[in-house]
């Protein structure tokens, strides 16, 4: 965990984010068993990561706007590979950029990111706006997960022997952030192939 690794940056970062959103907006994706997701999603770079009956799975092209996702902003790859570099994972180049939007009580379940190619790479994610409880579990579902406060500017990078870490975010708590509202924002990095 580096906390408050992207503090100084979060004005840029967040204005980065509206900027995206005004080409690929935020929605709600649906489950592969139909239920809508409480947490609202878009994606940047060469490939986003969408849910829908059919599956999760990786894609070029943006399925609401039928264009390929906007690019990475420069400023969002060089967090990135920074954040991967201060705890050993050099060289970092991800393809993928979900980027969350939580409102008062979307949570995430505990997951594991399987979608990927690569499950070796590093996880990038950096937390803006509203604090949140990152739950960190084990490898099996059943593991009774670690909670962690996350404020904004933390950034958490997981990969390698921990890439398959069962992970989530608690019900995020109603709150007002100075810079992002009613809301939690965070982006997550990914290497997919």
């Amino acid at each position: 965990m580096l906390d408050g690794f992207a503090k100084d940056i979060s004005d840029q970062l967040f204005q980065e984010v509206i900027e995206l959103s005004s080409h690929s907006p935020f929605r709600h994706m649906e489950t592969r068993g139909g239920k809508r997701m409480s947490v609202a999603m878009l994606n940047c770079g060469p490939l986003g990561w969408v849910s829908d009956r059919q599956g999760y799975r990786y894609t070029a092209i943006d399925p609401v706007t039928r264009n390929s996702w906007p690019s990475f902003p420069s400023l969002f790859l060089e967090l990135a590979e920074r954040a991967a570099s201060e705890v050993g994972f050099e060289n970092f180049v991800p393809d993928a950029c979900l980027i969350n939007r939580y409102c008062v009580g979307s949570k995430l379940f505990l997951h594991q990111d399987m979608d990927e190619q690569d499950q070796i790479a590093p996880i990038v994610s950096i937390s803006l706006g509203l604090p949140a409880i990152f739950l960190w579990g084990g490898h099996t579902r059943n593991d009774r997960p670690v909670r962690h406060q996350l404020f904004h500017g933390d950034v958490v990078v997981w990969g390698g022997a921990s890439r398959m870490v069962f992970h989530g975010i608690d019900t995020l708590k109603n709150g007002e952030h100075p810079l992002t509202g009613p809301f939690r924002f965070n982006l997550t990095f990914r290497k997919v192939r």
